[in-house]
């Protein structure tokens, strides 16, 4: 059984490990292989999945350009409008999304109340579409600041969202006014002394998530962390979507402290 991540690019990536672990703690054969697929090479590359693959994961930039390749979408998937999660059904390729309830499985887990909540999320990619709408769904308030305002505002029309915004003032009091904020955005993975909010921005109380998880106290954690607020980092929502990735692909449920715990190796290697 072949697995694997589609991506690019994939130096900072754990989840070769974690799912190799996995594979070995249950018996199972097969491998779990990183493969780079810069964005004009992305076609080929999900017809090699279709011959050669079980499924894959796929992470930036593909979640949204791989839709047009694949032969259907779980309802998930479709409504979200992205897709972290591949599996192959004898040359049928089925798009799933499993970073929606990926991610709210890691905030059940710190036990961070999500329903109801003012919920500011930054970026607008496929992460941020797929963590929108998780939220909303179960029941949050939703508002969204992006550098870009056009894609806030396709959420914002998709999946009935509050306030969007690409103008920092405005986020400003977005932000001081929110019981949750979440950064989907990779500011903190290419730069680790750069932030995505500033810190006189932060609410009195409340948390703040940062999916990035390397490295895994990103700035903008610390720096809330020193005000304060509850934090939580990017590792629970890596390890919790892959693991219900994992189960798709092979019926498995895999261990989750495994899972951890190679991920957290790996990344004090």
């Amino acid at each position: 059984m072949r697995l694997g991540l589609i991506g690019y690019p994939l130096s900072h990536t754990l989840s070769p490990a974690m799912h190799t672990a996995a594979l070995r703690t249950l018996g199972l054969g097969g491998s779990y292989v990183a493969l780079e697929t810069p964005g004009e090479t992305l076609a080929q590359r999900v017809e090699e999945v279709r011959r050669e693959y079980r499924g894959v994961n796929v992470t930036v930039p593909h979640k949204e350009a791989v839709m047009p390749y694949l032969d259907s979408l779980s309802p998930e998937a479709r409504s979200i409008g992205a897709v972290n999660t591949i599996v192959n059904h004898a040359g049928r390729l089925e798009g799933h999304n499993t970073d929606a309830p990926g991610f709210l499985k890691g905030l059940e887990e710190a036990g961070i109340e999500y329903r109801g909540a003012k919920v500011l999320i930054l970026g607008a990619g496929g992460a941020a579409r797929a963590i929108a709408w998780a939220l909303k769904q179960a029941g949050a308030q939703v508002r969204v600041a992006n550098r870009t305002l056009q894609r806030a505002a396709q959420l914002q029309r998709e999946f009935g969202l509050g306030e969007v915004t690409d103008d920092e003032w405005v986020l400003a009091g977005m932000a001081r006014s929110s019981d949750l904020i979440v950064n989907t955005t990779t500011v903190g993975l290419k730069d680790p002394a750069s932030t995505p909010l500033r810190a006189e921005w932060f609410p009195e109380k409340g948390t703040v998530v940062d999916i990035v998880y390397d490295p895994l106290e990103t700035r903008l954690l610390r720096e809330a962390r020193a005000a304060g607020l509850k934090t939580l980092d990017g590792l629970p929502m890596l390890v919790w979507q892959g693991a219900l990735a994992f189960e798709l692909w092979t019926g498995v449920r895999p261990p989750i402290g495994v899972m951890y715990q190679a991920a957290q190796e790996t990344l004090g290697a």
